[in-house]
């Protein structure tokens, strides 16, 4: 398959992702966020976990729950802790950073090339994100930005880390496992500190069937991308989540856009065209050993 093509495919999941909000603010019970980001995580791994009926062993279940708390325990709580302990269009410009970090990651841990276009791509995707989501917000917790930029860290360095250790598995058994040991995680945190769901109503039952099964879904695709494309040129797909969620916003829910947001679309979409410009040619999933220990 081309490189476009993954891509392509890459890309569907954070577009997906951006339409999670309108799911979350108008389908779900309210005030209940690290159990809804479980409920996000967990069943749709225990679904995938009945398909590939393959559970990790030895060090890749270590892996495994390092990666499921990477990429959705330890970020799923700290975005949550961020959104509530700060303005939505400056948690989501903090996040924004994840891009940035995990270039100098990849170039760490994997030893890929820190290119000055892919830093600006970065850049101008933060720019684009600010353009589409910041206000006239003026109140800055300490906690909040702490929370934000650390969840931003946990993601990055989950997705170099999944690149690093990509098991001799699908990418479907890939996600099946992180998302299974990411939800077992959230678990007791959920359990001890949110009260029980109120009884669902037709609505929240919908709203939770489609976050579990789209989750199941964008997140195969998702390290699938991982696995083929350049770190940096993953990461950067990422500014399409906030960039749908304003588009869906304003189609579904009628919220205007501002010249400075229409401004913000069109320099997102140059920031990830510009990130996956800059990392083609880069080194393919051809370089990625598996050594024996692994």
């Amino acid at each position: 398959m081309s490189r476009a093509s993954d891509i392509l495919l890459t890309a569907i999941a954070p577009c997906i992702w951006g339409s999670t909000y309108i799911v979350t603010t108008e389908l779900l019970p309210q005030g209940y966020p690290i159990t809804v980001a479980m409920i996000r995580a967990l069943p749709a791994g225990l679904l995938l976990l009945m398909i590939v009926r393959q559970w990790p062993k030895g060090i890749w279940l270590m892996r495994s729950f390092i990666l499921g708390a990477l990429n959705f325990s330890i970020f799923q709580t700290l975005l949550f802790v961020a959104a509530y302990r700060l303005p939505g269009g400056i948690a989501a410009t903090l996040g924004a950073i994840q891009p940035l970090i995990v270039i100098f990651l990849a170039g760490s841990l994997l030893g890929s090339a820190v290119r000055l276009p892919s830093i600006l791509a970065a850049l101008a995707g933060m720019a684009g994100v600010a353009l589409l989501v910041l206000r006239n917000e003026a109140v800055l917790d300490p906690l909040g930005i702490a929370a934000a930029l650390g969840g931003a860290l946990s993601m990055a360095l989950g997705t170099v880390l999944s690149r690093k250790w990509q098991p001799p598995v699908s990418p479907l058994a890939f996600a099946a496992w992180q998302l299974t040991t990411g939800g077992i995680l959230l678990l007791p945190v959920a359990l001890w500190l949110e009260p029980a769901l109120p009884v669902l109503t037709p609505t929240n039952a919908a709203g939770f069937v489609y976050l579990v099964l789209f989750t199941a879904i964008t997140y195969i695709l998702w390290f699938r991308g991982v696995g083929r494309l350049e770190p940096a040129a993953v990461s950067s797909l990422g500014f399409l989540s906030p960039l749908t969620a304003v588009l869906l916003g304003w189609v579904i829910l009628g919220q205007a856009l501002s010249p400075m947001q229409v401004l913000g679309v069109a320099v997102v979409i140059a920031g990830v065209w510009m990130s996956q410009r800059a990392s083609r040619g880069a080194v393919g999933p051809a370089s990625v050993t598996l050594r024996p220990a692994d």
